[in-house]
């Protein structure tokens, strides 16, 4: 999958790129460092996204308070449904390892594309 094509794609959507990282969390990301946000990228989508069986889906990623939070909505990684609807991965199994690598470093790239439009 070609992670610039999805982030095209991504931002023809006017709900998903109606979201941007705000002043408060790009200090927050050079404070932290970009290596702290992907640790904290990878413990939010293990415990919040990755089970296949969460009682709030759809309810979990909150859409403020952290820069990992905003890029999840951003990207289409909030919630089981919206991993099922933008990337057909099945709602009612585990995500592997690779779906976790895949969602993260989607991410990333986005933080990344954020960070670097606020130079």
């Amino acid at each position: 999958m070609n992670y610039n094509n999805i982030l095209e794609k991504l931002s023809k959507s006017k709900f998903r790129s109606s979201f941007h990282l705000k002043e408060k969390d790009i200090k927050y990301i050079n404070d932290k460092g970009i290596e702290k946000i992907k640790e904290h990228a990878y413990d939010f989508i293990n415990k919040r996204l990755a089970p296949s069986n969460l009682p709030n889906d759809g309810k979990q990623t909150p859409m403020k308070g952290h820069p990992v939070f905003i890029a999840q909505h951003a990207c289409a990684c909030c919630c089981r449904n919206c991993l099922f609807k933008w990337y057909k991965i099945p709602k009612d199994k585990n995500l592997t390892t690779k779906e976790i690598d895949f969602i993260v470093n989607l991410l990333m790239l986005w933080i990344k594309k954020e960070l670097n439009k606020s130079l």
